[in-house]
């Protein structure tokens, strides 16, 4: 049943041996066997992929809230609740991971030396079913058959470099950004495929920027690196800027404009039972975002 669950969760039987620390030929063995006993296909294999049958998914879903309440079992009698142990895998955003996650992962290994983190690091969207994660960290609950906890919101920051002020002007309203004497920087989400509107807001007043941009980018990193490049005014999470900003390498503007902050969800399957491993990490990240809540 868990080798099963796994290969639903990973979407093919080699990162699920992968995963499982397992060969492949075993992990195909043990899936081969449990659809000869139960006499149904489980799962439809090709070359490519591999997809749920309609019985494999109403398995899959039934057996996972009693593997949940195995592993519960297995936790208690083996004290794993004042220890908990074993590999959680993470799917996070970059900046997320970058400006909060890692930098105070170290108290999480002093506090927790027997986890082992695996960390799913890009700024395309994706589920924890899908992409075989235990949890995901974003900056929006997408799916409803998800458990979805708001741990807090990060606030923005519209800059650019003094060389770039210099050369081009501040702008004073953010009308002025659509002007021909301004350059945006945009950031395309992956998810969308569309450059990101800047928002702003100042005394019930709400305004939405598209602006001149001669230059788009779909990583995070690469926006922020590209305002530190002069190339143009962008938008950015102030948690990522925060540094530069400190070191007058970006200088903030229209501060009397401000975008909504943006929430930060931890999310896990409805049907993925909440380890001892996974709570201690959902409960150690929501208390790293309680100054942001």
């Amino acid at each position: 049943m868990r080798v099963f669950a796994r290969v639903v969760e990973a979407g093919s039987f080699t990162r699920a041996a992968a995963s499982l620390q397992m060969p492949k030929a075993t992990v195909t063995k043990l899936v081969q066997g449990l659809e000869a006993r139960l006499r149904v296909q489980l799962l439809e294999r090709t070359t490519r992929r591999v997809t749920v049958t309609a019985d494999g998914a109403s398995y899959y879903e039934h057996t996972g809230r009693l593997l949940g309440e195995l592993s519960d079992i297995e936790a208690t009698l083996s004290h794993a609740q004042k220890s908990p142990r074993g590999r959680l895998r993470v799917d996070l955003a970059t900046a997320t991971a970058c400006m909060l996650i890692i930098p105070a992962l170290p108290r999480f290994q002093a506090l927790h030396p027997d986890i082992e983190l695996d960390l799913e690091i890009s700024d395309r969207l994706s589920g924890p079913i899908g992409e075989n994660v235990d949890c995901v960290i974003r900056g929006a609950a997408y799916d409803l058959a998800h458990v979805s906890r708001r741990l807090g919101a990060v606030r923005w920051v519209t800059c650019a470099t003094p060389g770039y002020l210099e050369r081009h002007g501040a702008p004073q309203h953010p009308r002025d950004l659509e002007d021909s004497e301004q350059n945006l920087v945009a950031y395309v989400p992956p998810a969308t495929a569309r450059p990101m509107v800047l928002h702003f807001e100042r005394d019930g007043e709400t305004l939405a920027i598209k602006g001149r941009c001669r230059l788009s980018i779909n990583d995070s990193q690469a926006h922020l690196v590209a305002a530190l490049a002069g190339l143009g005014v962008v938008q950015v999470l102030e948690c990522m800027a925060r540094p530069h900003l400190e070191r007058g390498e970006l200088v903030p503007v229209l501060t009397d404009w401000q975008r909504p902050p943006h929430p930060i969800y931890i999310m896990y399957p409805q049907n993925r039972h909440l380890s001892a491993k996974l709570q201690v990490f959902v409960d150690w990240v929501a208390d790293l975002f309680a100054p942001h809540s």
